[in-house]
């Protein structure tokens, strides 16, 4: 065999192994879109004007993306700021999680990790994680995501400085679909 035909011939096993590969990703994308699992935050998916104490305080548009294996989160407040998350579910720990980015990562909660720990009655779904403080230490943050009846959503926003004993609240709310 000459030189000049390894690289040919490795780049042809490459290419057979992608088109074999192919059919096996499609079929596990497509898999998301029927896997309950999946659909645990459909009832988030939309696009929302978002109101605090009755007041518009942004805007936010929640996507399925990748056949349904996971989804973005793009958030634009009131005065222009912004957050973007990336929710995915992983089967082999039958757990959400969502890794959540602002374009002020140095803040505390402008990069943050969460992953679901409570599904709570009437659907509503609890993710928790910890803030590292550039100081040292660090505290507690949690989110509830509630289906209201009306077909609104609640999310309600906490932090913990004590390990979890008090909770106070630093966002509380409602989501409205847009054009409704």
């Amino acid at each position: 065999m000459r030189r000049s035909d390894v690289p040919l011939r490795h780049g042809i096993r490459c290419a057979l192994f992608t088109l074999l590969a192919l059919p096996a990703v499609l079929s596990a994308q497509s898999r998301c879109a029927e896997d309950a699992a999946f659909r645990a935050l459909d009832f988030w998916v939309g696009e929302w004007v978002v109101r605090s104490n009755g007041t518009v305080v942004g805007t936010n548009r929640i996507d399925k993306i990748l056949g349904g294996c996971a989804i973005t989160e793009s958030w634009t407040a009131q005065g222009g700021g912004q957050g973007h998350s990336l929710f995915y579910y992983v089967p082999a720990q039958t757990q959400w999680r969502q890794v959540w980015v602002t374009q002020n990562p140095a803040a505390p909660g402008g990069v943050k990790e969460k992953r679901l720990i409570e599904t709570l009655a009437g659907g509503a779904l609890r993710f928790q994680g910890e803030i590292p403080l550039a100081t040292g230490g660090s505290y507690l943050d949690r989110t509830t995501l509630t289906p209201l009846d009306d077909g609104r959503v609640r999310q309600h926003i906490e932090i913990s400085t004590d390990g979890g004993a008090i909770w106070r609240t630093t966002f509380d709310a409602i989501y409205e679909r847009r054009g409704t």
